[in-house]
């Protein structure tokens, strides 16, 4: 089942603070290695200056050994030499092997250290990121609230919540002029509605004016149906909510009741199977998602079409699925249907294009999941998963 939202997959390498703890350790490696070998160089040449210390020389005014004792003084003038080589040898080697430990053992302690450092120092980046993740239309009250020293963590943490005050107070005022607009519009269709109405009721109308009468008042309908979706749009992604316990198997039925006409009029056969689905959420938006979910199935589908619609329940969820037949539908284009004033390409008599963005607001705002996936054979599956709990900002 492919869900409304999708998240993008893709690789990761190193974490930041593996880098940093790998980077400072390379760093301490070379600058150590560039110290050892001057360090070595520098004993090496201190030796061979203090050479004739450890090496004293023969004074040039000792007299001659004889010929028969060459070999021996030979050896015994050597003797000196080799134990200073030996002796010099084992000096740089030795200094060579403790430095090397010293080196491998302050590395090891240089990268423990630096990969806790870095992994202290990126633990609020950390917070801002899953705070990002989480954050959307629905909860831009949330804020980081970051604490901790005023470095540029913090000034990162606190840009990010300015952000979101403007966002914030941009989505409010959107759903607020929508919501109003809607409202103050309602009076105005009302009362021309009932200009159009009581004349044709009344038969004075002309019969040469009735059709166009007429077409202005199937007009008027559609706007009024519209501005009740703008409304339900709005009040549904405000987040202002009258939880109770309701049950979606419930609302099912009452949707059917008032889409059953309509069905047989298109020739679609409605088939239920309603477990009782108890929620607890405001009943009012529910109902308008219920209602959504089953008339976008009914009028986008074809003649001897059928809506099959199931509520259940699974452990601390309820579900509503309705599955349609009708044309078919490309899987890339799922989440085009969900925004407002987007058609399937099923032309119907009564959408207005904000069904199933509607139904998408209600159940962000109640906590819930939202998935749909196209029917091999044509049409759409949708369910809608909700928490068995009080929907709270």
């Amino acid at each position: 089942m492919k869900a409304v939202r999708l998240r993008r997959a893709h690789g990761r390498g190193p974490t930041i603070r593996t880098r940093l703890a790998l980077l400072n350790t390379a760093v301490l490696i070379a600058g150590g290695s560039g110290l050892l070998a001057l360090n070595w160089v520098s004993v090496q040449q201190v030796l061979d200056l203090h050479r004739d210390v450890v090496q004293p020389t023969a004074p040039s005014d000792a007299p001659a050994a004889p010929a028969e004792a060459a070999p021996a003084v030979e050896a015994a003038q050597s003797t000196p030499a080799t134990r200073f080589e030996d002796f010099r040898d084992a000096v740089l080697h030795d200094l060579l092997t403790r430095s090397v430990l010293v080196l491998l053992a302050v590395a090891a302690l240089s990268l423990i250290a630096g990969w806790w450092v870095a992994r202290r120092s990126l633990t609020r980046i950390g917070k801002v990121t899953a705070t990002a993740r989480h954050i959307n239309d629905a909860n831009l009250h949330d804020r980081l609230a970051l604490v901790g020293p005023d470095d540029e963590v913090k000034e990162l943490a606190d840009t990010f919540d300015a952000m979101l005050d403007r966002l914030e107070h941009a989505f409010a005022d959107q759903r607020r002029f929508t919501a109003q607009a809607s409202h103050e519009l309602r009076t105005p269709m009302t009362l021309q509605r009932t200009a159009l109405e009581i004349p044709l009721a009344q038969g004075r109308v002309p019969a040469e004016l009735e059709p166009a009468l007429r077409r202005a008042l199937a007009a008027t309908d559609r706007s009024e149906r519209l501005l009740a979706s703008l409304l339900a749009l709005a009040r549904g992604e405000s987040g202002m909510l009258d939880p109770r316990p309701t049950d979606l198997a419930d609302l099912a039925r009452d949707a059917i009741g008032q889409l059953v006409d309509e069905a047989a009029q298109l020739d679609v056969h409605l088939d239920t199977s309603l477990s009782p689905a108890p929620v607890t959420g405001d009943p009012a938006l529910l109902g308008q998602l219920v209602h959504n979910l089953v008339s976008n199935a009914v009028r986008h589908n074809h003649p001897g079409g059928s809506v099959r619609i199931f509520t259940t329940r699974t452990g601390a969820r309820s579900s509503i699925e309705v599955r349609n037949t009708g044309p078919l539908v490309a899987a890339g284009g799922l989440d085009d249907l969900f925004l407002p004033f987007r058609r399937g390409t099923t032309p119907h008599r009564n959408g207005s294009g904000l069904g199933l963005a509607v139904v998408r607001a209600i159940t962000r705002t109640h906590h819930g999941t939202l998935a749909a996936h196209p029917n091999p054979d044509g049409g759409l599956t949708l369910r809608a998963d909700l928490p068995d709990r009080p929907a709270t900002g």
